[in-house]
């Protein structure tokens, strides 16, 4: 798919939207933010004034209707997101979607089957894998720094401000798509997978607040990769003065360590190898990309938009490091449904790719 530059690009959303991806995308001189959708036309307006975005909109469906936009990309929550994205699509153009892509696995579905009909290129908001130490890690994995994988390890305990403020919204509750689960745990399953390879299947117990199990907070869970290794999972978004995020591979040969004790969820991360006999010692990695950016969300989010607009403009994916789209989106959440249901049935859960529908 070729279009003329620059990529004229609809954001919907103008908080995120704003704060992270406007920034992301224009880092990119192929991309053009014409446009800001929201749900106040006047707020929406005074956004784009004061970012020098042309226009604005009160409502997703005269942005996605505007001729002058070329793809859309949404930052709303969940349960918005299928309607805009499915509207989108049928209307032609790309879509760039936040994780988790919808309230549940049908409405994931749809928009996934309607993206491989339409053949359009499409972007999940997956951006972990795209910090620097996480790219050198992967690379070092790939090329055997601890021998062959015996297990992994995810520590990741925090303190949110939605569970600081024991607020009632997507990223608290999960009958909106949300709660630990679509907010945390989407970022973990896709990451999982991305450094070791599909898993094969998954036991999970998800918790709540004492007093309050409404709000879900916390999660156990042990996997297994279909290669054979285990991983291990604790994280909690209820932890005062947490560790932070912390992940951990063993194999035969060394150890390999990313840890975060930053608030920060980008930023931070120090990247350790060890190799036997010797102890852990840094592994240097550089951003330049980061400088002067105050968010540190807005250089892994360049990243992916870059691979976005590759794939609009009909440039070849380099696959190891290819942006995740909808099927990558729609994986994650046959996890999340696959660990709901662990958690409803308290048993373990086979989610080799092959065994889910």
């Amino acid at each position: 798919m070729i279009r003329q530059h620059p990529i004229r690009l609809g954001i919907v959303g103008v908080n995120y939207g704003r704060t992270v991806l406007m920034p992301a995308f224009r880092a990119d001189a192929r991309c053009e933010v014409a446009a800001f959708a929201g749900s106040n036309e006047a707020r929406a307006a005074d956004h784009a004034r004061a970012a020098n975005v042309p226009k604005a909109y009160g409502d997703w469906r005269a942005l996605i209707a505007d001729t002058d936009i070329d793809a859309v990309a949404i930052a709303t929550v969940p349960s918005l997101q299928t309607e805009i994205a499915l509207a989108a699509l049928s209307a032609g153009k790309p879509v760039f979607a936040e994780k988790p892509m919808a309230s549940t696995l049908d409405e994931a579905r749809a928009m996934f089957e309607a993206a491989t009909a339409s053949g359009l290129p499409t972007g999940i908001d997956f951006n972990f894998h795209q910090i620097m130490a996480w790219q050198r890690a992967k690379a070092m994995l790939d090329d055997g720094a601890i021998g062959k994988l015996r297990h992994v390890t995810v520590h990741w305990h925090v303190e949110n401000y939605s569970i600081q403020n024991r607020m009632r919204n997507w990223k608290t509750l999960r009958d909106d798509g949300g709660g630990v689960l679509g907010n945390f745990i989407s970022h973990c399953f896709h990451y999982l997978e991305w450094f070791a390879g599909p898993l094969a299947g998954l036991q999970a117990r998800v918790g709540g607040l004492p007093g309050n199990n409404e709000l879900d907070t916390t999660v156990a869970m042990a996997l297994q990769y279909a290669s054979g290794p285990l991983a291990s999972l604790s994280m909690s978004c209820a932890s005062f003065r947490g560790t932070g995020h912390r992940i951990e591979f063993y194999g035969e040969d060394g150890t390999l360590v990313l840890d975060n004790r930053t608030a920060d969820y980008m930023r931070g991360f120090v990247l350790s190898h060890a190799k036997r006999p010797g102890d852990l010692t840094p592994v240097p990695v550089e951003d330049p990309a980061d400088a002067g950016q105050s968010d540190g969300r807005v250089a892994p989010a360049s990243r992916l938009a870059a691979k976005f607009i590759d794939a609009i403009a009909g440039k070849p994916r380099y696959k190891p490091n290819a942006a995740p789209d909808f099927a990558a989106g729609f994986r994650v959440q046959q996890l999340i449904d696959a660990a709901q249901r662990s958690n409803r049935d308290g048993r373990f859960v086979d989610v080799a790719p092959d065994e889910m529908k």
